[in-house]
């Protein structure tokens, strides 16, 4: 019996024990030709194996790279992609540069300073009212979710205002659902619609649910006299 202790390392336990021992009877076949054929009958198999790599960009790239890491690049055959090394495959990637932009409106973010150098170059006067509209909007929105509260329309304008050096200004009111708690029962009550008092319509789902139970107990009561009485 052969145990684990006694079997060579796997290097890729994805493809499981008999494809490694498939590319190592790959290294003991002298012929050229009947290595290449077998070669290509194990990246069938091994693609079979892994149905999932194939919806992965380049599946077969994939496989011919880890037929060579298996047989730790030992493998002499030729191969429709190059053929890589141990160098490559275990290289470490760059680090990737971290972009460093420093905002002039920190509490705002770069974002919306982009949007506003973008709104003061726009020549078009109705694209141009259509971006105050919008960085208005996200102002407002972002001072309510900070602070929780309500903030006046001056207050907005007056805070782009020396943002832009006065040159944008927005025409609509920027609507944007309050925190505070007398809001929020208005707005849900505004969201009912046509259920008008919430009140009401509540004591008129309690009323049809009390006739309903109603008319089951008189039902059961009914059904209770057909029933035969035991001695």
């Amino acid at each position: 019996m052969e145990y684990n202790t006694t079997r060579n390392h796997l290097v890729m336990r994805e493809y499981g024990r008999h494809i490694q021992k498939m590319i190592e009877y790959l290294l003991a076949l002298d012929d050229e030709e009947k290595r290449q054929r077998n070669a290509q009958a194990v990246i069938e198999l091994m693609g079979f194996l892994n149905p999932h790599l194939k919806n992965v960009e380049d599946f077969r790239h994939k496989l011919w790279d880890h037929l060579f890491l298996i047989s730790d690049f030992k493998l002499q055959v030729s191969s429709p992609y190059p053929i890589p090394t141990r160098e490559t495959l275990k290289a470490k990637p760059k680090p990737l540069p971290y972009p460093k932009r420093y905002p002039k409106h920190s509490h705002l973010g770069k974002n919306l300073e982009l949007i506003i150098n973008k709104a003061l170059a726009e020549e078009n006067p109705e694209k141009k009212n259509g971006f105050a509209n919008a960085v208005a909007y996200y102002m407002k929105l972002a001072y309510n979710n900070w602070h929780k509260e309500t903030v006046h329309d001056d207050a907005i304008q007056s805070e782009l205002s020396s943002i832009t050096g006065n040159q944008l200004e927005f025409t609509n009111t920027p609507y944007v659902r309050s925190f505070r708690s007398n809001d929020n029962r208005g707005d849900r009550d505004r969201d009912r619609g046509d259920r008008g008092n919430y009140g009401d319509y509540r004591n008129k789902r309690n009323q049809k649910f009390q006739g309903r139970n109603n008319n089951n107990r008189n039902n059961d009561r009914g059904n209770n006299k057909f029933k035969k009485k035991r001695f």
